[in-house]
């Protein structure tokens, strides 16, 4: 009885191994049923899973070098272009002075000189002192009518500015900020006035400082021949004459800023801050007045050149002589606008309500009587 149980736990004991043996020997003989069954498809669906998956494999790492190809070259491509591609122009901050710059290189010579004359309102309307400007030129000798397309017009109202947009083509609104009307009458030598002229002297201040030159002419100066063959190529500042006592250079001249001349230079510029500074320095003046005084001084500091112009030829109505064959014109109230002026060139001249001396109704008369120019005079024209 030993032995028999001894014998059955050992087969009790061994069992179990049988039965996973058995287990997995009927695992395999089920797959190799299955797998006889149909052997060709199986064999190729198993060959084309793996296949497959291969092949996604290798077409996912293809596709991945691909897009990074791509996006190299799309990096290449953009880069390049950004090196051929031109800069941006620079933003230019906008002018204080709005468009004063392109109307200046719009009206300005080759070597950047421009006319300037100043006008209101009452000036602009027909029959005024701006109709008997334009007038003088158009009948002047030598062609002095082409000197029109170098006129900058300065005009001090809106109304004004409209005027002027209607006869010429290079018109500048001076927007001031001074609270003065320049629309209305300011009599000579009031407060009003006195800002007119010291605000007009700061504008010509900023002409030169953008580099141009410029010949400035009251409006009621007539133009009948070229005043530019009596201007020196070696002066820094030409200037009309009040009094003049035949050496153009003399400082003894008494100067008129009616006809200025100034050519564009750190020299002029400075000129032009001393003679701001002047302002206050003998305070209450006007600004001919103070170049008269600090004449001396600029041209020893500086070393200014200033040429007085003869008044043989830049001359006023009382001052005419057989060579002069210009005048100045005479103007008068109409009864529709005190401001208004109706204007003949018959006598001198009564400008914006107040009576001008005789030495301020500047004229020019460019050439002698017979048309020909003074052999002592520069024939450089700075128009060719």
């Amino acid at each position: 009885m030993l032995g028999g149980k001894m014998k059955g736990g050992e087969m009790s004991s061994i069992s179990p191994l049988v039965s996973f043996m058995l287990g997995a020997a009927m695992a395999t003989v089920c797959v190799l049923f299955f797998m006889s069954a149909s052997p060709g498809g199986r064999l190729v669906d198993i060959s084309a899973f793996t296949s497959s998956r291969r092949n996604n494999n290798n077409n996912a790492t293809i596709a991945h070098q691909h897009e990074e190809a791509d996006d190299q070259l799309l990096s290449s491509i953009a880069n390049d272009t950004a090196m051929l591609a031109p800069a941006p122009a620079p933003v230019e901050a906008a002018s204080p002075w709005g468009d004063l710059e392109e109307v200046l290189q719009r009206a300005a010579t080759k070597d950047k000189t421009v006319i300037m004359t100043q006008i209101n309102a009452a000036w602009t309307k027909p029959g005024s002192l701006l109709d008997l400007f334009f007038e003088s030129f158009r009948m002047g000798e030598g062609g002095v009518a082409r000197l029109l397309e170098h006129l900058v017009i300065v005009t001090m109202d809106p109304a004004a500015y409209e005027g002027c947009q209607a006869v010429h083509r290079h018109c500048y609104f001076l927007r001031t900020t001074t609270g003065v009307d320049y629309r209305s009458e300011k009599m000579f030598m009031s407060k009003d006035y006195l800002e007119m002229m010291w605000g007009r002297n700061r504008f010509q201040q900023t002409v030169l400082e953008l580099g141009y030159n410029f010949l400035f002419t009251d409006v009621d100066v007539m133009w009948f021949r070229d005043p530019f063959r009596h201007i020196s190529m070696a002066a820094d500042i030409a200037i009309s004459s009040d009094v003049f006592i035949g050496d153009p250079y003399s400082l003894r001249n008494f100067p008129n800023g009616g006809f200025l001349f100034v050519r564009s230079s750190p020299t002029t510029i400075d000129f032009y801050r001393s003679w701001q500074q002047g302002r206050w320095r003998f305070f209450g003046k006007h600004e001919q007045d103070v170049f008269n005084l600090i004449k001396h001084e600029m041209v020893a500091k500086l070393g200014l050149t200033i040429q007085f112009l003869d008044t043989t030829y830049i001359s006023g109505f009382f001052a005419s002589s057989a060579r002069t064959s210009t005048r100045s014109p005479r103007c008068t109230p109409t009864a529709a606008s005190d401001s208004a002026q109706k204007c003949t060139t018959s006598e001198a001249s009564s400008t914006s309500g107040r009576t001008t001396p005789p030495e301020r109704q500047t004229s020019d008369a460019t050439a002698s009587s017979n048309g020909s120019y003074p052999e002592s005079a520069s024939t450089d024209s700075i128009y060719s």
